[in-house]
C-alpha cells in the first residue's frame, strides 16, 4: 500500500513521461508547398530561447546568464546555417512597444501550435480525427494577423525558431535515481526545440521540424551548432546537415 500511494503521489508532483513527451523527432511540409531556392526571400524572426535547470522537484528555474550564452551562440550558428539554406534570409530588425508585444504573441503562438503538431499529429496515438486518415494533410496556422511583422520586408515567408532548455539539477538526477529503483519513470532535464517556416500572407505553416528531445548544449558553440543542425533539418530545399554542423 505504502508503494501504491508513493507512486500515485510521484506521478502527480513530477509526472510519468507522456507519450507524447517520447515522441521521436518529425518534420512535415504542407500538402503542395513547393519552396523555391533561388528567389525567395525569408524574414527570420529572432529565436526565443529560454535556458534553466530543473529542480529536484521538477519546476522550471531561469538562467538569465545561460539564456544570453545561448542566444549569442545560436545567432552565431544561424548565421553559418543561413548560407547553407539556398534562399535570401534577412533578420528582422529588433522592435520596440506594441511591435515587440505582438511579435512575442506570436512567437509562443508559434511554440503552442508546434507543441499541439507533435502531439495531435507526429505521435499516432494521439492523433485527431482528421488526421488519422493516411495522408492526412498538414493543416495549422498562425492566423493571418501575422502579415503585421513583416511590414516593409518584402519577405514572402517567416521563420520561426523555439528552443528550450531545461538541465537536471544534481537532486533531480539522484530522485531520478531513486523513482527508477521504485520502478517511476522521471524525466530529469528536458531539451525541445521547434522550427517553422509560415506564410506571411495567411499564416499558414508550410513547414516543420519539431522535437521534444533535441540535442546539443545551446550553452556551448559546438552545442549550438548541433541544435541549429536539427532545428533546420529537412528545411525545403536546403543543404543543411547534422554533419555539417559536427566537422
Amino acid at each position: 500500500m505504502r508503494f501504491a500511494f508513493g507512486y500515485a503521489v510521484l506521478c502527480l508532483l513530477l509526472g510519468c513521461l507522456s507519450p507524447a513527451a517520447m515522441a521521436q523527432e518529425k518534420s512535415a511540409v504542407r500538402q503542395g508547398f513547393v519552396l523555391d531556392p533561388n528567389s525567395t526571400k525569408i524574414l527570420l524572426f529572432r529565436p526565443k530561447v529560454t535556458v534553466g535547470s530543473q529542480s529536484t522537484a521538477g519546476m522550471f528555474e531561469p538562467n538569465a546568464d545561460w539564456t544570453q550564452q545561448a542566444r549569442d551562440n545560436l545567432d552565431v550558428a544561424l548565421a553559418e546555417a543561413q548560407q547553407r539554406l539556398g534562399n535570401e534570409i534577412v533578420g528582422s530588425v529588433d522592435v520596440v512597444g506594441q511591435q515587440a508585444g505582438n511579435l512575442a504573441e506570436y512567437q509562443s503562438l508559434f511554440g503552442i501550435v508546434a507543441q499541439s503538431v507533435i502531439e495531435f499529429q507526429f505521435f499516432p496515438g494521439n492523433r485527431l480525427p482528421t488526421k488519422k486518415r493516411e495522408g492526412a494533410a498538414f493543416d495549422w496556422t498562425l492566423g493571418p494577423g501575422v502579415t503585421a511583422l513583416a511590414a516593409r520586408s518584402g519577405a514572402r515567408y517567416g521563420l520561426f525558431i523555439f528552443t528550450e532548455d531545461q538541465f537536471g539539477s544534481t537532486g533531480r538526477k539522484i530522485f531520478q535515481v531513486f523513482a527508477a529503483m521504485g520502478g517511476v519513470g522521471i524525466q530529469s532535464g528536458q531539451h525541445k526545440g521547434f522550427a517553422g517556416l509560415v506564410d506571411l500572407d495567411s499564416g499558414d505553416l508550410l513547414w516543420l521540424n519539431a522535437d521534444l528531445q533535441m540535442g546539443g548544449d545551446v550553452r556551448t558553440m559546438d552545442g549550438a551548432r548541433r541544435r541549429v543542425a536539427q532545428l533546420l533539418e529537412d528545411f525545403p530545399g536546403s543543404t543543411v546537415s547534422l554533419a555539417a554542423a559536427t566537422q
